[in-house]
């Protein structure tokens, strides 16, 4: 299997249209390739929290036609990074219309909409997108011919439960597109192992370069096999991490150790 992750620089003088249109060009440039992966908010930033309610669109907005026809010109599987999106009445968010989340977009080889995730866990604390946007409460997984994939969006790579879960849901391959700070690179590819060696499966992280706001990118996309072996990383700037890998690793793996098997669920709290 073929994967290309595509680590976008965000430049602040370059329009969110502008941007788009370059990125739709980069993907259909990956014809061949049979999955393509984009960063977290890479039409704004992730860091650029002012721009987000100006910039927010329908799920099925701009960036979802943009994205739908690059997958269908280069025949390719297409984790388009997230957007922020506005809900509208017919979104199904609690939240009503106008909330805002963080959410992905998955799609087929024929421009389809296979799958969308809303960001289960929002950094800032108590600032930035932790109060901007609301969470996400539905795991998600996408069957593809050789793969399933596994969803989750940046600052969930920090909470091993949700891996978890996408692995007991199939997950064999979990896709991470984020816009994570340079400072905290070595978390990034710490990260990235341990969750391909807990769960032993591949792990495809694509993060962004450039500055968000002020905040250097880490740049550095990682493939890393069920074993924790890193495939590929890419440097701090704009960059294409292509990579072929065999997803029948991730049963092997867990036939030859199988730890997964050995999970202790419904543990007690230790008494008082």
């Amino acid at each position: 299997m073929r994967a290309s992750l595509i680590q976008i620089a965000v430049d602040e003088g370059e329009s969110v249209e502008s941007r788009r249109r370059r990125v739709a060009s980069l993907v259909r440039e990956q014809a061949g390739a049979d999955l393509v992966v984009l960063p977290e908010l890479w039409t704004t930033g992730a860091f650029a929290y002012e721009e987000f309610g100006s910039e927010a669109e329908p799920l099925e907005g701009p960036t979802y036609e943009a994205m739908a026809k690059a997958a269908s010109d280069a025949g390719v599987w297409l984790h388009a990074g997230s957007i922020p999106e506005r809900t509208t009445s017919d979104s199904g968010s609690a939240a009503g219309a106008g909330a805002l989340y963080n959410t992905s977009l998955v799609f087929s080889p024929t421009g389809d909409l296979a799958a969308s995730y809303r960001k289960i866990h929002r950094f800032g604390f108590d600032k930035g997108e932790a109060v901007l946007m609301g969470a996400g409460r539905e795991l998600v997984t996408v069957p593809l011919p050789d793969t399933t994939l596994g969803v989750a969006t940046c600052y969930d790579l920090r909470f091993p439960e949700l891996f978890r879960g996408l692995v007991d849901a199939g997950a064999e391959t979990l896709v991470i597109p984020a816009g994570w700070p340079e400072r905290r690179r070595a978390h990034w590819t710490l990260l990235a192992q341990a969750r391909a060696v807990e769960n032993q499966a591949f792990v495809l992280a694509c993060g962004t370069a450039g500055t968000h706001a002020g905040v250097p990118q880490a740049g550095h996309s990682i493939v890393v096999d069920p074993w924790g072996e890193v495939l590929a990383e890419a440097g701090a700037d704009e960059e294409i991490l292509t990579v072929e890998f065999d997803p029948a690793k991730v049963a092997t793996t867990r036939e030859v150790f199988p730890a997964l098997k050995d999970r202790v669920l419904g543990l007690q709290p230790p008494r008082s």
